[in-house]
């Protein structure tokens, strides 16, 4: 069995984590320096895991975005899984702003549950097209789990 590679999809998608990553960056300040001024829970890492931790968790969604758009299923269905993939690409970044340009710790928690919430959706309307590509997803979700108990523990300790 043959697999045709869509590379205009492929890079699409690898376009729209590369965008989300640079925009958050660049839209955020200077978030090495804010994160080696915060005081941190127990089990935070060095700052360097965060920009390896994405590269691989942006790339394994697009990926599994790309899976996605190769299903032959109802376009409709496609439609609303990638609508929930753009929302949380934007609430992606919107957490960067909140917690570290504005150093909003506290609002930036609710940001982070609403994207915990749409990447849970997105990963299992994922799954009805697609159980691989949403497999692809769980480090992402775990990840964002572990996230939301930096971004506590740090509103608290700050």
């Amino acid at each position: 069995m043959t697999i045709k590679l869509d590379l205009k999809k492929l890079f699409f998608f690898l376009l729209s984590v590369t965008v989300t990553g640079l925009l958050g960056v660049l839209l955020s300040g200077d978030i090495g320096g804010l994160y080696s001024t915060l005081r941190k829970p127990p089990y935070s890492p060095p700052a360097w895991v965060f920009g390896v931790a994405w590269t691989i968790l942006y790339l394994l969604m697009a990926l599994s975005a790309y899976r996605v758009s190769r299903q032959s299923i109802g376009e409709d269905e496609k439609r609303f899984a990638f609508i929930l993939y753009g929302v949380q690409l934007l609430l992606n970044v919107m957490w960067m702003i909140t917690f570290f340009r504005m150093k909003a710790y506290y609002p930036a928690i609710l940001v982070l549950a609403a994207l915990l919430v749409i990447s849970a959706w997105m990963t299992l309307r994922f799954y009805r097209i697609d159980r691989s590509a949403a497999c692809l997803l769980v480090p992402y979700l775990l990840w964002l789990l572990f996230a939301a108990y930096l971004n506590v523990s740090i509103a608290a300790l700050n």
